[in-house]
């Protein structure tokens, strides 16, 4: 089983929203990065663990853990011309952008981005490297670990 972290604003959809989503399970459309769709599409399995981060927000950090529940699809939002997500250049036939399910496990308290970057055992998460901008990002076995444990499970 595979780890992923994966980055959304809690304006577009929150842990709350997963919580309160229908089988607390959403859609992750609007990736718009092909090395994040390629991890969705090539690597992620069902089951696979899931980092739930809030980005882009006063306070980022990860608020709640999840799991692929599978679902890879096209994403719809590409074609509908009033999603800020849509694009012209995409078609039904040949669809450029995918999107996958993800199922909630539990809410967590919040595991800052300040937490994360004080604790050794997280240095080398990709979310924390200068730069890195991807919204999905693989998590290694000894990453998910430490913040199990930072996360008192």
């Amino acid at each position: 089983m595979a780890h992923w972290l994966m980055k959304s604003e809690p304006d577009e959809a929150s842990i709350d929203d997963l919580v309160a989503a229908p089988h607390q399970t959403l859609p992750w459309t609007g990736v718009r990065n092909y090395q994040a769709r390629n991890f969705m599409r090539d690597a992620m399995r069902p089951g696979d663990g899931v980092l739930f981060y809030h980005s882009s927000c006063a306070e980022p950090g990860i608020a709640g853990l999840a799991r692929i529940a599978g679902g890879l699809a096209p994403d719809p939002t590409q074609f509908d011309p009033a999603s800020p997500y849509f694009d012209p250049k995409s078609t039904r036939e040949a669809p450029r952008w995918l999107q996958i399910d993800v199922a909630l496990e539990r809410k967590t308290r919040l595991l800052t981005l300040a937490e994360m970057r004080d604790a050794p055992e997280l240095a080398t998460m990709r979310v924390l490297q200068r730069g890195n901008r991807l919204s999905i990002t693989p998590v290694s076995d000894d990453e998910w670990r430490a913040v199990l444990r930072r996360l008192g499970r």
